[in-house]
């Protein structure tokens, strides 16, 4: 009886503790924006960006590209795919977009919330790409940029072998499915064959100016086809 009584204060905290944890995947960031995309009258050329820090980063860092295309961003910073698969639905599939643009990875090799698992990280890119086109969503998936090592977490070593692997996955999985697919890594990638080209980048991770309007050059001739 005692035991029985023991296990059900555990699955009692353990719920409370549940119950009480963040917001993990951050649906309160884009919350009140995504009830007025979804009020909007639907438009044929509404384009989400869904990503990390670098999708996060961009509007800040060129707001013409976004307000002048009508472009629509859903990047957090600091998340990996398995928040990026939580939050999809709210931020992606309610807006009701022709395309969403799709830049993952970098945080799952980096271990912000997961060991490292690539099977995993992949499986997460195809789940989202599956409910895109489940909805109706053209996808456009695009590649992990460069990064030789994480300032937040230099126990990783070997991002960019982990980088390339993921990449040459990504690159065959939309060939075998007829997904439109955008190389940002090797138009980003140091002579070095491992960093981000220090032109495109001052911390070796994120993108500067330059750096998105190589992005913005590549993607938009897959968006306008």
């Amino acid at each position: 009886m005692k035991s029985m009584i023991l296990a059900a204060l555990a699955l009692t905290v353990t719920a409370t503790m549940q119950a009480t944890v963040p917001d993990w995947a951050d649906f309160s960031r884009y919350e009140k924006s995504n009830e007025e995309v979804a009020a909007a009258p639907a438009d044929s050329r509404r384009v989400v960006f869904f990503g990390n820090s670098i999708t996060d980063f961009w509007p800040s860092t060129h707001p013409a590209f976004f307000s002048e295309n009508g472009f629509i961003g859903r990047g957090i910073s600091g998340q990996s795919t398995y928040q990026f698969l939580s939050r999809f639905r709210e931020d992606v599939v309610n807006l009701h977009p022709e395309i969403v643009v799709i830049n993952a990875a970098t945080n799952d090799i980096a271990e912000n919330t997961h060991s490292y698992d690539a099977d995993r990280t992949f499986g997460n890119i195809i789940s989202m790409v599956e409910i895109a086109r489940a909805n109706g969503i053209r996808v456009v998936l695009t590649t992990t940029l460069p990064a030789s090592a994480f300032t937040w977490n230099p126990a990783v070593t070997d991002a960019p072998e982990k980088i390339a692997a993921l990449n040459a996955r990504l690159a065959e999985y939309a060939a075998e499915n007829k997904l439109d697919f955008v190389d940002y890594h090797s138009a980003l990638l140091a002579a070095d064959g491992r960093s981000l080209d220090p032109r495109y980048s001052s911390d070796g991770v994120h993108p500067n100016a330059d750096g998105y309007a190589v992005m913005e050059e590549l993607v938009m001739k897959v968006i306008g086809k």
